[in-house]
């Protein structure tokens, strides 16, 4: 029962039509007591048929509601018939549809339409002033109560359902955009390991080929630091990609410090740049998150200088420990801006610094890169320390 029930809530044509039945069924019952029974078989077919489409087109079946109990009255004065239709209760169900589905306002200009009907049956078929004007004050304020009430109901059914598609485009729109950072964060631990790994072997390759024929101790130098970059950058992929499969919680993160540091220092020397290290205060007990962002700005910066600080690039590297931030540095020599005509250069995807001030952002920290007033590019950043990591 409860199905069916359900059922007819989604086919309001179809429930109001049997609606429509049980009217013409109950204005059936009276034709004994009617002198023109033919015309009264007409009006209690006609008269419920608008109630089977009310919902549909309320403005339009209520006006044709009222139009047949004009028309009822008028035939009734006609023929001396005085027989009352039951099915003119189509009347007050018809207030209650433009109450409750369409607004007040619409429902008032009925009511002043059945006060008139009202008038003309009280006048042509003579019928009793305050019994009839009582009967019908009570039933149509009856039928404008329960659509107040079950408007009421519709009103908040629809704010629920409003807030609940509110809630799942929310939903869906966080979901977009943790789908979003997650690729962003990827793609920038990926571009940080590879670019720096592919940048460096790049580098030595160029310096082997030609160093092969008439010094191949340095070409056999190159080589090998070839492959041991590229053993670094596999080992870092593996636990890059073993940290992006789950959620990073501090634990899992590298702890780099300056350790990390001066590997990649040393590695960077080993390709011919030549590169100082400054380290000041406590930098092995911050946060992973801290200590990995750290590890590959300098990274970073210094693969961006031996790609485009000229032949002999030159690198300051500082990093300092305040009670409530991590400073960092990077400076480097300078050269002439990479042309597409240039041999053996390596050209960027410009993705760095865009990766740089991706990760600042996200430490809440703060980035500025760009070149000094004699020509010297220039990286600073500055990563606040969480609160239980500040001295």
């Amino acid at each position: 029962m409860r199905r069916f029930s359900l059922w007819l809530r989604g086919k309001p044509v179809v429930a109001d039509s049997i609606m429509a039945f049980a009217l013409m069924m109950l204005d059936m019952t009276g034709i004994a007591n009617s002198t023109n029974k033919v015309v009264y078989l007409l009006v209690a077919l006609s008269l419920p048929i608008p109630v089977a489409f009310r919902r549909v087109s309320p403005r339009i079946m209520a006006a044709l509601t009222l139009l047949f109990s004009y028309g009822t009255t008028v035939l009734g004065w006609a023929l001396n018939d005085k027989t009352t239709h039951a099915g003119l209760l189509a009347l007050g169900i018809m207030l209650y549809t433009l109450v409750a589905y369409v607004g007040r306002r619409d429902g008032m200009l009925f009511v002043l339409g059945l006060v008139l009907d009202t008038v003309i049956s009280i006048v042509l078929l003579h019928q009793p002033v305050w019994e009839t004007f009582g009967i019908l004050v009570l039933l149509y304020a009856l039928c404008w109560t329960l659509a107040e009430f079950n408007g009421a109901r519709h009103a908040y059914d629809a704010e629920v359902t409003a807030r609940l598609a509110v809630a799942d485009y929310d939903r869906e729109r966080r979901a977009h955009d943790a789908v979003a950072a997650e690729r962003t964060r990827i793609a920038r631990e990926l571009h940080d390991v590879v670019a720096h790994a592919v940048s460096v072997m790049i580098v030595q390759a160029d310096g082997a080929k030609y160093a092969l024929r008439q010094n191949p101790d340095a070409a056999e130098q190159a080589l090998t630091t070839i492959a041991a970059t590229g053993r670094d950058a596999l080992r870092e992929l593996r636990r890059t990609v073993a940290l992006l499969r789950t959620e990073h919680a501090p634990e899992q993160l590298p702890q780099h410090g300056t350790a990390g540091l001066a590997r990649v220092v040393e590695m960077m020397r080993g390709t011919g740049l030549a590169v100082e290290l400054e380290l000041t205060g406590e930098l092995d007990d911050i946060s992973p998150e801290i200590s990995l962002g750290v590890h590959r700005i300098v990274q970073e910066s210094l693969t961006n200088t031996l790609r485009h600080a000229g032949a002999h690039p030159m690198a300051w590297v500082r990093v300092r420990r305040t009670e409530t931030d991590v400073l960092i540095e990077i400076t480097d020599s300078g050269g002439e801006p990479v042309h597409a005509g240039q041999a053996n250069r390596i050209t960027g995807s410009g993705l760095g610094l865009v990766g740089m001030r991706e990760r600042m952002a996200v430490l809440g920290g703060t980035l500025e890169a760009g070149r000094t007033g004699d020509g010297a590019w220039r990286v600073s950043a500055t990563i606040p320390l969480a609160p239980e990591h500040r001295e």
